[in-house]
C-alpha cells in the first residue's frame, strides 16, 4: 500500500480544521470577576456541604454568597462594557443614513456615559450611608458590600469613557473590527 504524496494543508479537503491562536488578555475586571466567582462557588459549596453532609449549616454562607453575587454582577457588567456585549437594539442603525447613524451613536454614548456616571454617584452615596448599618452574621459594615458595587460601577465608568474616546476618534462611525454578528 502506497502513501499519497504530501500536499499543502487543505488542498484536497473541503473542511480544514485549524485551531486559532489564542490570545490571553489580562484585564483587572476579568481577574476580579474570576476571583469573586470562584470564591462564591466555594462559599455555596461549603453551604451545601455543611447543610446536607454535616447536617449543621454555617449561618454566614447564605449571606456572604448573596453579597458575592452582587459583586460579581457589577464587576461582570464592567466586563460586558469592555467587550461591548451589553444588550442593545440596533434596528435604527440598519435603516438610517450614515450621518444620522453617527449622530445616534454619539447620543447613545452620551446617554451610556451619563447613566453609568449616575450609577457611580448613587453607589457612592449608598456606600457612605450604609457605614452605620451592620451585616446580619458578621459585625462588619454594610458599606463593604456596597463598596464592591461601587468598584464595579467605577470599572464600568472607566470602560464607558474608553469607549466614548474610541468612538469619538472614529467620528462615531461603525467600528470596522466589530462588524457582523458577535458570537463568543
Amino acid at each position: 500500500m502506497s502513501t499519497p504524496p504530501p500536499t499543502a494543508p487543505g488542498a484536497d479537503h473541503l473542511i480544514v480544521v485549524e485551531d486559532p491562536d489564542v490570545e490571553i488578555e489580562h484585564y483587572p475586571e476579568d481577574w476580579i470577576a474570576f476571583t469573586l466567582f470562584w470564591l462564591m462557588a466555594f462559599v455555596v459549596f461549603l453551604q451545601f456541604f455543611s447543610r446536607y453532609i454535616l447536617n449543621s449549616s454555617f449561618a454566614w454562607t447564605e449571606e456572604i454568597a448573596r453579597y458575592l453575587l452582587m459583586w460579581v454582577t457589577f464587576v461582570g457588567a464592567a466586563v460586558a462594557m469592555r467587550r461591548r456585549s451589553h444588550i442593545a437594539v440596533e434596528v435604527l442603525h440598519q435603516f438610517l443614513p450614515e450621518p444620522a447613524v453617527r449622530l445616534l451613536n454619539f447620543l447613545i454614548d452620551v446617554i451610556v456615559l451619563g447613566f453609568v456616571a449616575l450609577l457611580v454617584w448613587y453607589a457612592w452615596q449608598v456606600t457612605e450611608r450604609m457605614e452605620i448599618q451592620r451585616m446580619t452574621v458578621f459585625d462588619l459594615s454594610m458599606s463593604i458590600v456596597y463598596g464592591g458595587i461601587l468598584v464595579g460601577c467605577l470599572l464600568m465608568l472607566w470602560r464607558a469613557g474608553q469607549m466614548f474616546i474610541a468612538n469619538a476618534r472614529r467620528g462615531w462611525r461603525p467600528d470596522p473590527a466589530r462588524q457582523g454578528l458577535i458570537i463568543d
